[in-house]
């Protein structure tokens, strides 16, 4: 598996009822059913709700699921036992020998029991599949009996009786992973060479009453996937291989449904290094879902139009696709996808399992509820089924997870259409006046689990009635900064702030109150940083949130890592402005935007520090929640106390300065690069220069302060993380000249 480890809890939206209230659970959803229509809190086109609902466990793996038109939910895989919602493991079980069957709308056990078998080995059950007329439930893995009747890795189930059928009898010689079925067709893939004793590598047909069929789509590796296209004139089949009847098709393929001939071949289509583990189809599309392992993997979705069977589009995210399904014009997909940044999404980082993306354009959608990676390989969620009932319809996803939505729940899961009932979290709120007679209010945009349009109003005064209104856009890693100036206000006044959040139908807390005292006079530095044209400028005057507000024209907010010390004083420049400690080992900041290369600039910030282990000051990453695996333009301390500057321009190209910086007193150092090469300042005086080094690295990245990779530069100091506390960090787009950085120098005590 490509991926980091680790997660990101997400908070719930709701709390799980106890298994004595699904009764309950369940009339309240009929009852919201019958005079309303689904949650009006979520974007468009997704229509469930990232809100789990209170579902039944169980103590192992789920491989498989099938749903049915009348609500009953089919689970397959590697357990011997369910237990309710919020039961412990080894507490209030029922037998469940790799097989349950449940409510849709309820979450809890059917009387449907079987027991898959057999006399060595472990029993599993790895597809299922509906007849289209739902009388017969067909089961495939790698098993020997069902509730004590002899089959061979491949049984049906009369769904009516919930017992095996006699009549269907016909020897696998080994795992059967995948099934899809028509009228008259069983088509089945896996580990198998025979089939009712004849030669039939890893596909296979048999009739639905058992009889070999002579179609033909022998592989030369392990069958995973197997999809009838709706016209019924087609099979798509997905795995391992790298052949198809001789035909070279990696992964993929399209064969006839009558008699297994290519139609459509994919040599080079998907890299030798991943698979198909999943397919799925609307009436339009084909969908795939990847895995792959080692270098140059692809582990995300590709959407083929069923017309030609050519690419619609394809994701590139990092961390393997196990799971598809489409509802409404939406493909969800469970993987444990970490790195979306190649297809301009989220940057590497811990893993997030559950997605939707349009089945028109692979854009992520605003759709965030998560899992855990769990128990087995462990990659998360595993399958996904669909049905209605009761007038909602309803998502169950199953797998080795053992959290959903930051709360222990194993191996199953479910969400439905409404109620939404999660509320944004609370935002982020930092109040300035740097400008006489205006306070400005910045908050960092919220997060909500399945909605990325939220709703901003701002209370002044303690008042009930908001004094401004807006709304905005955001994404859990990509939460821009809002900004409101209130001018009715009069010097000497001290005013406060709060603001909530609302999809539409949940609204947050409000933000703790924000005070601010209305300057008379316009702060001399900062009202000169603004006016030279910093795009980014963090004050760092914030409390104990994780926001950075931006006081510059970018409005690019800073993440806080780690809980770093906040408002220390004495700060750097004179005024009611404050300070940030860093600990020299994990607390950093990183921006909210993903620049790309900056090839003229100039970044300012100030130091204080004693520190004899060095650390990375300011500079700018590819990463924003680890180390960067690309990483210059920056400015760093080595153990001496000595501050270097550097860019990487086909090797490692630096300045240095000859004093040392690490004596407790704060420093103003700007770095600076241009036409006019690298130039290092500090307090007000150039230090260091190189006309040469006019270039730097080119990749996109974020500006980061505090800390971050420094492997393999030169005087690498003992830490990555800088020891200190920093004040007035600053960005800007030009090479400020020796004057400017001299004037800033300047006002440091306050004019």
């Amino acid at each position: 598996m490509n991926g980091s480890t680790g997660r990101r809890p997400v908070g719930r939206g709701r709390v799980r009822a106890a298994a004595a209230a699904l009764c309950l659970l369940a009339g309240a959803l009929a009852a919201t059913a019958a005079g309303a229509s689904p949650a009006a809190a979520l974007t468009p086109p997704v229509s469930l709700t990232a809100d789990d609902l209170s579902t039944w466990q169980t103590n192992g793996i789920v491989w498989s699921m099938a749903a049915s038109a009348n609500g009953v939910v089919y689970a397959g895989g590697t357990f011997s036992s369910v237990r309710p919602p919020d039961a412990a493991a080894g507490t209030s079980e029922q037998p469940a020998v790799n097989f349950a069957a449940f409510n849709a709308a309820t979450g809890a056990p059917t009387g449907c029991s079987l027991s898959f078998t057999m006399t060595s080995g472990t029993a599993t059950v790895r597809a299922l599949a509906l007849s289209p007329d739902e009388q017969t439930l067909y089961a495939g893995g790698q098993f020997g009996a069902v509730n004590g009747v002899g089959v061979s890795n491949i049984a049906a189930i009369d769904t009516a009786t919930c017992t095996p059928r006699q009549d269907f009898k016909v020897s696998v010689s080994a795992t059967v992973r995948a099934l899809s079925v028509t009228a008259d067709t069983v088509y089945l893939g896996g580990d198998f060479n025979t089939v009712a004793g004849q030669t039939r590598n890893m596909f296979a047909a048999v009739t639905t009453d058992a009889q070999l069929k002579p179609w033909t789509a022998n592989t030369d590796e392990v069958g995973r996937a197997v999809q009838v296209t709706p016209d019924g004139q087609h099979v798509v089949i997905g795995g391992d291989f790298f052949t198809v009847n001789g035909t070279t098709s990696h992964a993929l393929a399209v064969v006839d449904a009558t008699t297994g001939a290519v139609t459509k071949s994919y040599p080079g289509f998907i890299p030798n290094t991943s698979t198909v583990q999943d397919l799925t189809t609307d009436a339009t599309g084909l969908y795939t879902a990847n895995e792959g392992t080692g270098g140059g993997v692809f582990d995300g979705r590709i959407a083929l139009n069923l017309s030609n069977f050519e690419q619609r589009w394809r994701d590139t995210c990092l961390g393997a696709t196990q799971a598809i399904l489409v509802h409404d014009g939406v493909l969800y997909s469970g993987s444990h996808a970490h790195d979306c940044s190649s297809m301009g999404e989220f940057p590497d980082q811990p893993r997030k399992h559950l997605l939707a993306q349009s089945v028109d354009d692979p854009k992520l959608l605003p759709w965030f509820p998560d899992t855990n990676d769990g128990i087995g390989e462990p990659v998360g969620p595993r399958v996904m089924a669909q049905t209605d009932l009761g007038g909602h319809h309803y998502l169950w996803v199953g797998g080795e997870f053992t959290t959903v939505n930051g709360s222990a729940q194993q191996s199953l899961t479910r969400f439905a259409d409404g109620p939404d009932t999660g509320a944004p979290w609370v935002p982020n709120v930092s109040v300035s006046t740097v400008a006489s007679g205006k306070v400005e209010v910045n908050w960092q945009t919220s997060f909500d689990t399945d909605d990325g349009e939220l709703t901003y109003r701002i209370y002044k005064d303690g008042a009930s009635t908001p004094v401004y209104t807006t709304t905005g856009s955001s994404l859990f890693w990509d939460r821009p900064q809002l900004r409101w100036t209130d001018t009715d206000v009069a010097p000497g006044e001290t005013h406060t702030y709060r603001i909530s959040a609302s999809d539409g139908t949940n609204t947050s807390a409000k933000s703790p109150a924000q005070t601010a005292t209305v300057a008379s006079a316009a702060e001399a530095y900062p009202a000169r940083v603004i006016a030279d044209g910093a795009s980014l400028y963090w004050r760092y005057d914030e409390g104990t949130s994780t926001f950075a507000a931006d006081s510059g024209t970018g409005l690019d907010n800073g993440f806080l890592r780690n809980a770093p010390a906040y408002r220390q004083t004495p700060a750097a420049v004179a005024g009611p402005s404050t300070a940030i400690g860093f600990n020299g080992s994990t607390q950093y900041a990183y921006s909210n935007k993903r620049h790309s290369q900056p090839t003229t600039f100039s970044v300012e910030t100030w130091i204080k520090t004693t520190t004899t282990r060095g650390g990375k000051i300011v500079g700018f990453g590819n990463l924003t929640m680890q180390n960067s695996s690309q990483y210059d333009k920056h400015v760093y301390m080595r153990n001496d106390g000595r501050l270097m500057f550097g860019v990487y321009s086909g090797g490692t190209r630096t300045v240095t300065t000859t004093g040392a910086y690490n004596d407790g007193a704060w420093h103003h150092v700007v770095a600076t690069q241009g036409s006019g090469g690298m130039a290092l300042y500090v307090d007000g005086q150039l230090r260091a220069s190189n006309f040469l080094f006019t270039g730097s690295e080119s990749y996109s990245g974020y500006w980061r302060v505090g800390g971050d990779n420094l492997s393999s530069w030169p005087n690498r100091p003992t830490s990555d993380f800088f020891a200190g506390q920093i004040d007035e960090t600053a960005v800007y787009p030009t090479a400020l000249s020796g004057s400017t950085i001299s004037a800033h120098y300047a006002l440091r005590t306050g004019g």
